[in-house]
């Protein structure tokens, strides 16, 4: 506004202007600085300027796309190197422009692919010959939770700040980036995010709680030498293993600009591998015995995970990365990094990936997992031992690699021990459904003809298409794979059958008397653990225990009563007539 206001005074001493145009620029002089200056067309077409060398200037009717000036960004981001001008440079522009052209990436919504994404390249295309960036991700548009597009007349609008505010940025960009790619439309669900938060978020953060807990109790600070893998316990090697994958993983989703999948894969490592099977299945080697070597490996791989994680997640929850990373690096000196952000990036090292491991590892998992589904679907809770699961041996290695964990399945699902049978009959019983979803493409009209043959299939054939992944169908000129029917195991007579895929697990439900006193040990050890944490118990407290008489308790106790001090930490433990309520008496140090 100076500048033009002095062309306009400049004008009027000018011999150029007639003196129609003098008082047209002398009535919009009169105007500055008051709200009746108004510069839109077509007033401002009334204006005629002097140039320096003394001729009418009018203002230029035709105008270049405004966008163009967004796609000038690349250029005034680093602004003119007016020596380069002058010696007549092509691309007079600052040093730092060469090594930033073209960009590696942008990121805009999907309405400027004809406006910033094309006027970048058409300028780019005029001034060097040149793409602007190698690659774009065109972001979608944040609906409500029903698809609708957001809006404050309609009410459905989500104020972005106070979303922030309750939740935190971290988890809210991890809900949007881990829910849907950044080029889809997000349906946001508070629900969802709150999910996020306490899932995703909260475990982790659990699981650091758990890790620091026992680590300040053994004043673990990674000062002892490194364990060697081969050294370490197979759960270890499996983890770190697992971790060494994720880190290819990880990288390669970001390599390829897809933040979901990584999200996703690092969110399931925490929550399915990390902490609900690693930490359930370790906890007694961080908080039991001595400062071993076994305990000194726990440590040591759980420390290994958590800051590679840490890693891993900074790239969407930049805050809460570092948090944890600044933690545990706090601790142990080992990297000499202010910040997860100034950290290197985790190297993926294929020595320490063992597949074979992870194979063995995730069927323990699914067999673990089989067993706790017949559990719950009976209502018979882990605590209570059960003496055995009866599985199918499915080829010639099967039963090695399962031997191989067994100790595994057997501690995570309370059961005394593994049976491999390699005939079914009158233990396990099957059917065979179609899958007409996946068959409708293959088989077309001759569905009708299709399912009467997969439901003439008999026992062996079942099992032949469990083993080889596919069988003929007779009279129909049609193969099936497993994909294209489901097999259901079924129950029979003081047995639980359940299956996953090809997988098969039989369930004996029967509890004899001596199972029955080991849970009810079981359960009293749990009740008398919350009472310790309900009453901010430490961790190391010992303990002595008084209780009520009750005969099957009382009988429990004694056959268990080792088992149980152990567990509990508890000196004696007694039966009495009466027990006072409430009658908790700590020893005075």
């Amino acid at each position: 506004m100076p500048e033009l206001k002095s062309y306009l005074e400049a004008s009027l001493a000018a011999d150029v202007l007639s003196e129609e145009e003098k008082a047209t620029n002398r009535a919009f002089l009169e105007k500055f600085g008051t709200e009746r200056l108004d510069l839109h067309r077509p007033y401002v077409d009334h204006i005629v300027l002097v140039s320096n060398s003394g001729k009418k200037m009018y203002r230029e009717p035709d105008l270049i796309d405004v966008w163009f000036d967004s796609g000038a960004m690349p250029y005034a981001q680093w602004g003119l190197d007016y020596d380069k001008l002058a010696a007549g440079d092509p691309l007079p522009f600052k040093d730092e422009y060469n090594s930033a052209f073209p960009a590696d990436f942008i990121a805009e919504g999907v309405d400027q692919t004809r406006g910033w994404f094309f006027t970048l390249h058409a300028i780019s295309t005029m001034v060097r010959g040149s793409v602007a960036f190698k690659n774009v991700v065109s972001n979608g548009l944040v609906l409500d939770k029903n698809g609708n597009k957001m809006s404050k007349r309609l009410g459905n609008a989500v104020d972005p700040f106070d979303t922030i505010e309750k939740y935190s940025a971290d988890a809210t960009r991890w809900y949007m980036i881990s829910n849907a790619s950044p080029w889809d439309n997000l349906k946001f669900n508070e629900e969802g995010l709150d999910e996020v938060r306490r899932k995703f978020f909260g475990t982790l953060y659990n699981t650091y709680a758990f890790f620091a807990l026992y680590a300040n109790i053994d004043k673990f600070s990674y000062a002892e030498p490194e364990i060697a893998i081969e050294k370490r316990p197979e759960i270890d090697r499996w983890i770190i293993s697992l971790l060494n994958s994720l880190t290819k993983e990880v990288d390669s989703y970001y390599e390829d600009y897809e933040p979901t999948k990584a999200a996703r894969a690092i969110q399931n490592f925490v929550d399915e591998h990390l902490s609900n099977w690693y930490v359930r299945l370790c906890r007694r080697r961080f908080w039991k015995g001595e400062y071993t070597e076994d305990k000194i490996s726990a440590y040591q791989t759980l420390y290994t995970c958590l800051i590679t994680v840490a890693k891993l997640m900074s790239p969407i929850a930049p805050f809460f990365a570092d948090q944890l990373y600044t933690d545990l690096n706090s601790g142990t000196k080992k990297e000499n990094f202010e910040s997860v952000h100034l950290a290197d990036y985790p190297a993926y090292n294929t020595a320490l990936v063992d597949k074979a491991l992870e194979e063995r590892m995730a069927l323990a998992q699914d067999i673990s997992s089989l067993t706790l589904s017949l559990r719950k679907k009976v209502g018979i809770n882990v605590r209570q031992p059960l003496s055995k699961i009866l599985v199918p041996v499915l080829d010639s290695t099967f039963q090695e690699k399962v031997e191989r964990v067994k100790d595994l399945i057997l501690s995570e699902t309370n059961i005394k021990t593994i049976e491999f049978i390699t005939d079914t009959t009158g233990i396990i019983k099957k059917k065979i459904k179609p899958n007409f979803k996946s068959l409708g493409a293959k088989v077309g009209k001759d569905m009708k003809i299709v399912t009467a043959a997969i439901q003439a299939l008999g026992a062996e054939d079942i099992d032949t298409l469990e083993k080889n992944g596919t069988i003929a169908l007779a009279n129909t000129g049609y193969t099936i794979g497993l994909e294209d029917v489901e097999i259901i195991a079924e129950d029979v007579a003081g047995w639980q059958v359940a299956n996953l895929g090809n997988l098969t697990v039989a369930l004996d439900i029967h509890i004899t008397e001596e199972l029955k006193k080991e849970g009810i040990a079981r359960e009293l050890i749990n009740r008398i653990q919350n009472l310790r944490k309900d009453k901010d118990f430490e961790v190391t407290d010992r303990i002595k225990v008084t209780i009520s008489q009750n005969k099957a308790i009382e009988e429990a106790a004694k056959d268990n009563l080792s088992y149980i001090c152990t567990e509990i930490l508890a000196d004696s433990i007694d039966f009495v007539d009466v027990v006072p309520h409430g009658d908790i008496r700590r020893n005075q140090r």
